[in-house]
C-alpha cells in the first residue's frame, strides 16, 4: 500500500502502528541500501536501519508533512550514517596506535580492504571496492549527492531538499563528484593495468 504524504499524516494520527508498518515496507530496502553504500558493512547498515525506523517510530507523530516523507526518512538515514562513521572514526584514532597517512594527491591506494557490500558478486568486489574507495575521496556532500542520485535514484530536486541546498547546486556537487570519480580510476587504471 503507497500512500501519499497527506494520506500518511491522516493515518499515522489514527492509527500509528499501520502507518509505520507501511512506512517498513515502502522504505526499508531504500534505507539499508543508503546505509550500505555509505558504511559499506551489510550488519552495520542493518543496524543503522533499524536505528532509523526506531527515531522515525519514535518522531512519527512530530511528521507534519512541512517536507516530503521521503525527504525526512533519507536525512534520517544519512545522518544516521555520518554519526555512525563518526564514531567509528573515533574509535580508530583512540584505539590502537597506528599511523594513518592520508594522501590528497588524485591517487588511490592499490590495497583495498574492508569491503563488505551484499550486492557485489565475488568477482567484482576489487572493482566495486576500488569505486567505494574513490567515492570516499570525494567531499562529503558530493559523496551523498552521488550515493542519493546515482545509487539511489533519488530527483536533484528532493537530493537538495535532503542536503538542504539549493537544485544548482546539487548539479555542481554532482558534476565535481563525477569529474573527481573519472580522475582518480582515470590514474588508478593507468598505473595499474587490469
Amino acid at each position: 500500500m503507497k500512500l501519499d504524504d497527506q494520506s500518511f499524516i491522516e493515518l499515522a494520527q489514527k492509527n500509528k502502528d499501520r502507518a509505520f508498518s507501511i512506512l517498513v515496507d515502502s522504505f526499508s530496502g531504500k534505507i539499508f541500501n543508503t546505509c550500505i553504500n555509505l558504511v559499506r558493512n551489510k550488519e552495520d547498515a542493518e543496524d543503522l536501519t533499524q536505528e532509523v525506523f526506531t527515531a522515525i517510530y519514535l518522531h512519527l507523530d512530530k511528521f507534519k508533512g512541512k517536507s516530503k516523507l521521503s525527504t525526512w526518512i533519507y536525512s534520517l538515514a544519512l545522518n544516521k550514517s555520518k554519526e555512525f562513521l563518526r564514531k567509528k572514526t573515533r574509535k580508530k584514532r583512540f584505539g590502537i596506535f597506528t599511523t594513518i597517512e592520508k594522501d590528497n594527491s588524485d591517487t588511490l591506494p592499490i590495497n583495498i580492504i574492508n569491503f563488505d557490500h551484499p550486492g557485489v558478486q565475488i568477482e567484482n568486489k576489487e572493482r566495486a571496492a576500488l569505486f567505494y574507495k574513490a567515492l570516499d575521496q570525494l567531499a562529503e556532500n558530493q559523496k551523498n549527492a552521488f550515493i542519493l542520485h546515482k545509487i539511489e535514484g533519488v530527483s536533484y530536486a528532493e537530493i537538495a531538499d535532503v542536503l538542504e541546498t539549493s537544485i544548482p547546486s546539487v548539479e555542481s556537487l554532482m558534476f565535481r563528484a563525477k569529474k573527481k570519480l573519472k580522475a582518480l580510476l582515470n590514474e588508478y587504471y593507468k598505473n595499474n593495468e587490469i
